[in-house]
């Protein structure tokens, strides 16, 4: 492993595994946004169907 450690060391970064590494962060920042608002928007969704059973749970009056 020594070998394989000595090998990066000094050498300058690769344009291209630079610029890869900045889309694929790029690309997780975007991800993760989307999980945020997919959970928020899961949640609301959850408090609707919450809000509609309780509103079918309440007793109705009879109509005569």
């Amino acid at each position: 492993m020594a070998k394989a450690l000595y090998g990066h060391v000094g050498q300058a970064p690769d344009r291209r595994m630079l610029d890869e590494v900045t889309k694929l962060r790029a690309k997780v920042r975007t991800l993760e946004f989307e999980v945020t608002r997919l959970r928020a928007d899961n949640d609301r969704l959850n408090a609707e169907v919450t809000s509609a059973e309780e509103i079918a749970r309440l007793s109705e009056p009879v109509l005569t």
